[in-house]
């Protein structure tokens, strides 16, 4: 399949709104919600998802100007590479995070904008090209986030119709 800029920049906001929305009035509760992992994994919280979510719309960035990339991902795993990212962020305060998502998707508008249209359309590609600027996003905001915060109302509303 072909891609053009439009639809690409289309989906990208698309999916930031939707995921914006979710986490721009989290409490700090919230943002230390524990997300449903295999204990084989780093236990993420929801601030650990949006910072994943972030780095690998980030690297599109990257990709688009043809950049390698960094070092200290060369060679990584996907397994290694989510530990890098999760080790890296895990220490940071929530509003570090958002706004590093914010800027990252003025960042990849910007270069969205910029890139030349071979980028889009020179070849063919998956439907849901290029996957970490909405579906991976879409993946982890429904699977991980949304279910982890959404585990945490049923809970409580469950109390409050045991105790009424």
């Amino acid at each position: 399949m072909r891609h053009n800029r439009t639809k690409v920049i289309e989906r990208t906001i698309q999916e930031f709104k939707q995921l914006d929305h979710l986490v721009s009035n989290l409490t700090d509760d919230e943002w230390k919600k524990p997300l449903p992992r295999p204990e084989t994994k780093d236990p993420w919280t929801v601030k650990d998802a949006l910072a994943h979510i972030t780095h690998f719309k980030a690297d599109v960035i990257r990709s688009i100007n043809r950049q390698p990339k960094p070092p200290e991902v060369h060679g990584l795993g996907e397994t290694e590479e989510n530990r890098l990212i999760y080790r890296r962020w895990r220490d940071r305060s929530p509003e570090e995070v958002l706004a590093w998502h914010k800027q990252v998707q003025k960042d990849v508008l910007a270069a969205l904008k910029a890139a030349p249209e071979a980028w889009f359309s020179g070849k063919d590609r998956k439907p849901d090209w290029p996957f970490d600027l909405d579906g991976h996003s879409s993946y982890h905001r429904v699977k991980d986030i949304e279910q982890a915060l959404t585990k945490t109302e049923r809970r409580t509303a469950s109390k409050n119709s045991r105790s009424g």
